[in-house]
């Protein structure tokens, strides 16, 4: 649905880009015409990805790696720098790093807390404030993309350190969508439901629970990585140009269906159905008094 050069000439920044959905960005990024920086820690990481890419779509832009570590708030200006020097510019800043694991709080260190947050609340601020100004003082257009999680507005028991962090990356979102408004930047965000990589998932994921989490989600599979690709090429497109402050969600209904008190009784058989509907039916034709 997509023409080719939806996003010719675009200059779109990604930090977590070397793997996992910030590849997937990437990937459908350089097809539409992108001129794509993937940053992170690991450069090794982003040389083998962008040589990889290069090969596999032989793209009309072009992949520069980065190594970044977002916590960093001088080594992000110092990217963004080496962006401008490569580019001249940038268009799309795409918040995408991230650290998680999954653990009873109780069972945490400070020390593990501070890892999570720094990189995803810390770093995604770092980055958007740095950028920001910048745009700011040249009065150039721009926007941002910010990957959060459903349970950033639920919350969720064993991942408490992600669920503060990109509960603060929401509410960054909705708030520098009105203050950052009147400079021509928007904000925007995508929660992403499950999409299983080699690294995460393994992480996150406990041994044997993968059927269950898919049995959560009402369309009965997990996400495909090109469907997250196709959303943020969307996202960061002109198309998109009136949507501001908005976080689209994309877990084929995951979160829904652990939001409605009922909707667990997904379990039960016809026979079941059966009964229950006969025990409505003989309430309904209960004498008055009897209760």
């Amino acid at each position: 649905m997509f023409k080719t050069d939806l996003l010719k000439d675009k200059v779109i920044f990604i930090t977590g880009g070397g793997t996992g959905l910030g590849r997937a960005m990437a990937t459908r990024f350089l097809e539409l015409g992108a001129h794509v920086i993937i940053a992170s820690r690991k450069l090794e990481v982003l040389e083998k990805t962008a040589a990889e890419l290069e090969a596999a779509i032989h793209p009309v832009g072009s992949i520069l790696p980065l190594e970044l570590d977002v916590r960093d708030y001088r080594a992000v200006e110092s990217a963004l720098e080496q962006t401008l020097e490569k580019f001249g510019r940038v268009d799309v800043l795409v918040n995408n790093a991230a650290g998680n694991f999954v653990s009873p709080t109780e069972r945490l260190s400070n020390k593990a807390f501070d890892v999570v947050v720094d990189i995803v609340l810390r770093g995604s601020y770092n980055c958007t404030l740095a950028f920001g100004k910048h745009w700011i003082d040249r009065q150039q257009k721009a926007r941002v993309l910010n990957i959060v999680t459903t349970y950033a507005w639920t919350g969720s028991g064993y991942v408490v350190p992600s669920a503060i962090s990109k509960a603060g990356v929401l509410a960054m979102t909705r708030s520098l969508a009105v203050e950052w408004a009147k400079y021509g930047i928007t904000m925007n965000a995508i929660a992403p439901g499950p999409f299983p990589t080699k690294g995460a998932w393994s992480r996150l994921v406990p041994p044997g629970v993968e059927e269950k989490m898919v049995q959560r989600i009402p369309l009965g599979r997990v996400g495909d990585h090109s469907e997250l690709g196709n959303l943020a090429a969307f996202l960061v497109s002109d198309f998109s140009g009136f949507i501001n402050g908005e976080v689209v969600t994309i877990d084929g209904g995951e979160w829904l269906k652990g939001a409605g008190e009922f909707n667990l009784l997904d379990f039960l058989s016809q026979e079941q159905w059966d009964l229950m509907e006969a025990q409505v039916r003989g309430a309904g034709k209960s004498k008055p008094g009897n209760g």
